[in-house]
């Protein structure tokens, strides 16, 4: 599909969904689901990184998703962990940064240091932006952006009147990148699940019935093709 490249989307979001439902078919257990979900991940990379979409960010654990099977949330911190071991030397040869966005208390210590290895490593990459959210929700991001600035209020850094919609922004785990002009979710549900709520606020929304783990250059091309076709008010007339 040929493609405007004026009218690129700068940020697209991904609820990665429906590993389990495609796992079912298959007659396996969820968790090889998720396993062939990453294919699907390294398509998407490698798409945003080729149309110059400067930032990709995936969910791919929401902070809900602790109360899953213990033996599925389990296998997916191990999957995680493999992936940060194979993947991340691939990014940093690629120019990609990759920066994990969620509350990172929340993993093992030996996880939070693989975490900040691939963070580091990749810091000043000057490609593709990828946000990986795990352990990610927009509740807790809005929630902690506010304590921050709660407590440069308390420490007379800034008085309340100096919170304005930018500063506040930028106190959110994305800080200065740009806002989302694209979401897509996969699966065929039709809901925002948490997910970068204040990021996502005047996004294009592309929901496909396409499971995760057949997610394709074709469909992220629907998507961008759909994304073009629209006409963006950003709330004007």
């Amino acid at each position: 599909m040929n493609f405007d490249p004026q009218n690129m989307p700068k940020h697209v979001a991904i609820i990665m969904d429906g590993n389990g439902r495609w796992a079912k078919q298959q007659g396996k257990m969820r968790v090889f689901g998720h396993q062939n979900g990453v294919k699907a991940v390294r398509a998407a990379v490698s798409f945003a990184a080729k149309h110059g979409i400067e930032v990709l960010t995936l969910y791919a654990f929401s902070s809900e998703n602790w109360s899953r099977p213990a033996a599925e949330v389990s296998a997916l911190m191990s999957l995680f962990m493999k992936m940060l071991d194979s993947e991340v030397k691939k990014l940093h040869k690629n120019q990609i940064r990759l920066k994990i966005l969620g509350d990172k208390k929340g993993f093992s210590e030996s996880l939070q240091k693989r975490i900040n290895e691939a963070e580091t490593l990749t810091a000043n990459n000057t490609g593709l932006t990828l946000n990986i959210a795990a352990n990610y929700g927009s509740y807790w991001d809005i929630t902690q952006a506010a304590q921050q600035l709660a407590i440069k209020v308390k420490l007379g850094e800034i008085n309340a009147d100096e919170i304005t919609p930018e500063r506040f922004q930028q106190m959110l785990v994305t800080g200065n990148q740009p806002q989302v002009d694209l979401l897509i979710r996969t699966s065929g549900e039709q809901r925002i699940s948490n997910f970068l709520l204040w990021q996502i606020a005047y996004a294009e929304l592309f929901f496909t019935p396409v499971l995760w783990p057949d997610f394709n250059d074709n469909t992220f091309s629907e998507a961008i093709v759909a994304y073009q076709q629209r006409e963006r008010r950003f709330g004007g007339c």
